[in-house]
């Protein structure tokens, strides 16, 4: 099992029309976690926190950044969660 701490930048995701902006951060943080452990994003699992997290102030107004607790196990699965 591979452990890491992850700061994912939401730069790209602010740059969306911003009735969008929360649901690209979303899919923005699996594609940045798939790419990070060299995975398919079917095999990234993310924990609600990420999604409370992101959503805290609304679909508008995303955090800048997110920091995201990651774990690969043996099978290839990715499962994450805030690191707060």
């Amino acid at each position: 099992m591979e452990e890491r701490v992850i700061t994912v930048p939401l730069r790209e995701p602010k740059q969306a029309p911003k009735r969008e902006r929360a649901d690209k951060a979303v899919n923005y943080v699996r594609e940045e976690l798939a790419s990070q452990f060299r995975t398919d994003e079917e095999d990234v699992n993310l924990d609600e926190s990420i999604n409370e997290s992101i959503w805290e102030r609304g679909r508008k107004k995303i955090p800048s950044k997110i920091r995201v607790r990651a774990a690969k196990f043996d099978d290839g699965v990715v499962e994450a969660e805030t690191a707060e």
